[in-house]
């Protein structure tokens, strides 16, 4: 049964869809069985995987506000190697649309429900706000991963990011959890950076990775050919970031469900 990551801050320009198509991609690498879900409107992690938004005739809207099925939706994109259930503008309708729809925090959890079998894992690319598409991410995940750069306002956004998770986890999804928190663009000649990772580990110990994502040019060209940094240059210091990101949380599954069995 495949286990179901959003990746989400209410902060943009964290590097949120870049860690979701790329962290998909490092699974992928792994032998994994994965796939990305873009429910953020802008489509970036579409077109970083390759598939062209302003052509689509279906996207994950179709499935959340209409009726079509899983596999008329999803994509495969060859480079990228993961399936996708690809997004659009259209995706802005289904924030308004799905108010008025019965079970309408419940609409992503259930399409997932009958596909989630096929997979290892499922990331989802969540918009960069709390708004009704979000909400679904967060009912339909098992876990959370929260990108965040190292700076001054980044300890206070978390803070109100945690209080949504803790309400999602109250009303409607008792089981989620933080996977992880991953510092992005990080620059250890920084201060403030060296200051505000300290104080991560202070409040949420083993929860923050070791991994780091540093900031890399590489990194920020790859979504222009419409592949992962992986696929554009493997032996980046993005890529490796990435890799070494999806080795660390495949460790710490594979220790949970041994302490589980045990």
């Amino acid at each position: 049964m495949g286990k179901v990551l959003a990746i989400t801050n209410q902060k943009g320009g964290v590097g949120k869809t870049t860690t979701s198509v790329n962290l998909a991609a490092s699974l992928k690498i792994t032998k994994k069985r994965v796939l990305l879900i873009d429910l953020d409107p802008q489509g970036n992690a579409t077109t970083g995987s390759g598939i062209d938004k302003a052509g689509l005739s279906l996207s994950v809207y179709d499935m959340l506000c209409g009726d079509k099925e899983f596999d008329q939706v999803v994509a495969h994109p060859h480079e990228a190697g993961y399936d996708l259930l690809p997004s659009n503008t259209d995706l802005v309708a289904a924030e308004i649309e799905l108010l008025n729809i019965d079970d309408r925090e419940l609409r992503l959890r259930k399409i997932l429900d009958r596909v989630k079998h096929n997979y290892d894992y499922i990331v989802i690319d969540c918009p960069p706000s709390l708004n009704m598409l979000t909400v679904n991410a967060l009912v339909a995940a098992d876990g959370v991963v929260i990108p965040m750069q190292c700076e001054y306002y980044a300890l206070e956004g978390l803070s109100a990011l945690m209080e949504t998770i803790g309400t999602i986890r109250d009303r409607l999804n008792p089981d989620l959890k933080i996977e992880g928190i991953l510092r992005t663009m990080y620059d250890p000649r920084n201060k403030l950076t060296t200051e505000v990772s300290s104080q991560l580990f202070s409040y949420f110990g083993d929860t923050v990775y070791r991994t780091v994502v540093p900031r890399n040019v590489r990194l920020a060209e790859a979504p222009s050919y419409g592949i992962p940094v992986i696929k554009y240059d493997r032996h980046s210091r993005g890529a490796l970031a990435y890799l070494a990101l999806a080795g660390e949380l495949l460790r710490r599954n594979d220790e949970a469900a041994a302490g589980i069995s045990g």
